[in-house]
């Protein structure tokens, strides 16, 4: 691995994600990308006497998945890299406690996605673990219980808001050669816009994809055109254009190669205001719809860049504005061994 530029790593050493696997709610499920997920559950529940509980079973069985693809089982696993929403990473931690596999908790908030993949790629390509597993997970019900309010409270929102998407996506890489190669990844900056409003975190998030975007072209000599897709995390329908007219101000258009997670994973007629948002957002996407086109030969080369909004709801209550970070990795078409 090189570092390339200010911000951005060059995996030198080649590194490959073997398998994916997702997990994935009921909304999920029903939405235009349900095909591609590998489990889907029929109620928010999932089968579990809480919502953590729930959270909890999403990412052990998008983890399974993947293992069980790649005809690895855990105890062969030299890293376990896992994030999420709730407070202290409990998700990832209870997880980890089960299966057994040294971890590293990693927190982006709806970043952590690319941020663990990055993270784990890099370790991997320097030669500190054979392989890593990587996953995150984030449920509707968790996430407004912690940030917002219960979903039995029935609070109001605006059509700003954003729906926490309930799944968990995991993948696992090492330097056998696959079809999927992690070729670099560009690390986000702390943005901040002094938006304050936990309602509105498309317009919180968009500054710092802008910022990680514009940084990784610079740092790789690249255009958005070299992309056949720029996928954002979460920025939805309020913050996609604004994600767009930033890079336009800088020179760079990239509306013909540009989508969002956070509205492909749903359909507009679905009750979730502005789009998805949420850790397992970007995962289920990328590890589900985007790594299925990139086997099909769709895309060759896509640059994923999750958002996240890095707020508590202490920072809220103290009247804290939200600052936003980015983390962006590039997968190309690899090759079978």
């Amino acid at each position: 691995m090189t570092k390339t530029g200010k911000q951005s790593w060059t995996f030198t050493k080649p590194v490959y994600i073997q398998s994916t696997g997702t997990s994935v709610g009921p909304l999920e499920g029903k939405g235009p990308l349900k095909d591609t997920f590998d489990k889907v559950h029929d109620t928010l529940h999932c089968e579990e006497k809480n919502w953590e509980l729930a959270e909890r079973r999403l990412m052990m069985e998008a983890v399974h998945t993947c293992l069980q693809k790649a005809g690895v089982d855990a105890s062969a696993v030299d890293l376990f890299l896992a994030g999420d929403l709730l407070n202290q990473n409990v998700t990832g931690n209870y997880v980890a406690r089960q299966l057994q596999i040294p971890l590293l908790g990693m927190f982006g908030a709806c970043s952590t996605s690319m941020e663990t993949l990055a993270t784990g790629a890099a370790l991997v390509g320097a030669g500190y673990a054979g392989n890593a597993l990587v996953s995150v997970s984030s449920h509707n019900a968790t996430a407004e219980r912690q940030f917002r309010y219960p979903t039995e409270y029935g609070g109001q929102k605006p059509q700003t808001a954003t729906y926490t998407v309930t799944g968990s996506g995991a993948a696992f890489v090492s330097t056998k050669p696959s079809s999927i190669k992690v070729e670099a990844a560009t690390i986000g900056k702390v943005v901040d816009y002094k938006v304050k409003d936990p309602f509105d975190l498309g317009s919180a998030m968009a500054p710092a994809a802008w910022d990680t975007i514009k940084a990784h072209l610079e740092d790789m000599g690249r255009i958005p055109s070299d992309y056949d897709l720029i996928v954002t995390g979460d920025l939805s329908a309020v913050g996609t254009p604004i994600l767009r007219d930033l890079m336009k101000q800088d020179g760079y258009d990239i509306s013909e190669v540009h989508q969002d997670c956070g509205m492909l994973i749903y359909h507009s007629d679905q009750p979730v205001f502005s789009g998805g948002s949420g850790c397992a957002c970007s995962a289920v996407v990328t590890y589900g719809k985007l790594i299925e086109e990139m086997k099909k030969g769709t895309y060759n080369r896509i640059l994923v860049v999750a958002t996240g909004a890095l707020m508590s709801p202490t920072m809220l209550q103290q009247k804290e504005t939200i600052p936003g970070i980015a983390h962006a990795v590039v997968l190309t078409k690899g090759e079978e061994q």
